[in-house]
């Protein structure tokens, strides 16, 4: 049963840290703003009420004294000058009312009793509640009816309060913005770098300025990526070490069973050496493949270069075509990514006997490079594994089915190297297409 609780706050929870953030010291400081601006109400209320009380008694004993001894002729030119904010003078009985509804009119009441004295024969009526309205009637010298009407309230804000409350909510809203800003701006820095991440050797660094926790941060960071660049640059050496050595031994035995007399046990050694020294190059092509992030960018016609790309291609007789076009230059890295391609065109030949090949530039100004074939394709649950090293979609080790496994691998190491993006999908009407994303 607690669960359910917890699901829905993180449910209603901003996505982001810094809307989190945001969010929860927005809503702090809006509370403690609410509080004081409360309290100062309370307070302001209770000082109105307590300076009311202080003055009233005393005015009013002045006030009636005054018309007391005025002609009943001159009165009504007084009542003006008598009249206050809460409370001004009739002259005559007033209104019916019932008693006295509430403590503090019994005691507003007793405390002018007091002041004026018992020749008055003060007493009161509540007229109303809402709002709250009493009369105190007295009765003058000369037999003449008074009536002083109350009406407690409080005075109204200043007309400049709410201007200043609105500046303050705006100075909060900046204020917290900046705070979530400084606060989540390493955070954000951090998650571009990662996210910039190559396997091309050295990656973007991160300051190390700013706050201790920071550059602490910044340091550790730095420092895998330090870890993880030497670890793959030392199982590439080992990869591109072991292949580069096995050459030799391999061309020396086939060139001695070359020299024997032919048979066919001789002729499968021979093919067997043949495909071993195929996959001893894949295997030092698949190590220098992570190198490509090193080739120096260039702008060049993209569109030229795909079609010398196929017009190679057509030349020796291959069935290749190109559809799309882009207009302008591209920065590409030229040799980095004429390797994946041809190692995409190849794959399509060899498997389908053709490939297409078309090129679009998105809405967010990037690039796809799309190779498409008719042959059997790939099945869903393995479009991801076979960007994997050596992993293969059949068991057999024949080289014109199997393969080593390394070609598409390659071809997705080389595009990372550059920046981009290589994934596999399912062609309509069979078949599949390779789609190249370059920034």
């Amino acid at each position: 049963m607690s669960a359910a609780p917890s699901y829905l706050a993180r449910r209603w929870l901003p996505r982001s840290i810094a809307s989190r953030l945001y969010l929860i010291i927005f809503a702090g400081l809006m509370l403690a703003q609410g509080l004081s601006f409360a309290l100062l109400y309370v307070e302001r209320y209770q000082s109105a009420t307590a300076v009311m009380f202080n003055t009233l008694e005393h005015d009013v004993g002045t006030s009636v004294a005054v018309l007391d001894r005025l002609p009943a002729a001159e009165r009504s030119t007084w009542l003006n000058r008598l009249e206050r904010d809460n409370y001004h003078y009739i002259l005559g009985p007033g209104e019916p009312g019932r008693s006295l509804s509430t403590e503090r009119s019994r005691y507003v009441i007793s405390m002018i009793a007091k002041e004026v004295g018992a020749d008055f024969q003060v007493y009161g009526h509540t007229i109303s509640m809402a709002p709250e309205r009493y009369q105190v009637h007295f009765i003058l010298h000369d037999g003449s009816p008074l009536t002083l009407e109350i009406t407690p309230h409080m005075k109204p804000l200043a007309t400049w309060l709410p201007f200043v409350f609105i500046l303050q909510v705006i100075l909060l809203l900046l204020c917290t913005w900046l705070a979530v800003r400084l606060a989540t701006r390493p955070l954000t820095a951090l998650a571009e770098a990662a996210d910039a991440m190559i396997p091309a050797a050295e990656g973007p660094r991160m300051s190390q300025d700013g706050p201790t926790e920071v550059a602490h941060a910044a340091r550790a960071f730095n420092a895998m990526q330090d870890r993880i660049a030497h670890h793959l640059k030392e199982r590439l050496h080992i990869l591109a070490a072991i292949s580069h050595d096995l050459q030799t031994p391999i061309t020396r035995m086939r060139l001695r069973v070359e020299a024997l007399d032919a048979s066919p046990e001789q002729q499968k050694i021979v093919d067997d050496l043949h495909e071993l020294e195929h996959l001893v190059r894949e295997g030092v092509a698949y190590a220098r493949s992570v190198h490509g992030g090193a080739e120096t960018p260039a702008r060049l016609d993209l569109g030229a270069f795909l079609e010398s790309i196929v017009f190679d291609y057509q030349d020796m007789g291959r069935a290749v075509t190109l559809s799309g076009r882009v207009t302008g230059t591209a920065m590409v890295r030229p040799q980095a990514l004429r390797r994946v391609l041809s190692n995409l065109i190849d794959n399509a030949l060899k498997y389908a006997g053709s490939a297409d090949i078309d090129v679009q530039r998105t809405a967010h100004d990037a690039l796809n490079i799309t190779v498409a074939d008719r042959g059997p394709g790939i099945p869903e649950d393995e479009l991801e594994l076979v960007l994997q090293p050596f992993y293969r979609l059949e068991s057999s080790r024949n080289r014109d089915t199997g393969g080593a496994g390394l070609g598409l691998a390659i071809a997705a190491q080389l595009v990372a190297s550059i920046g981009g993006q290589l994934r596999l999908s399912h062609r309509d009407g069979g078949g599949l297409m390779a789609i190249i994303t370059l920034p």
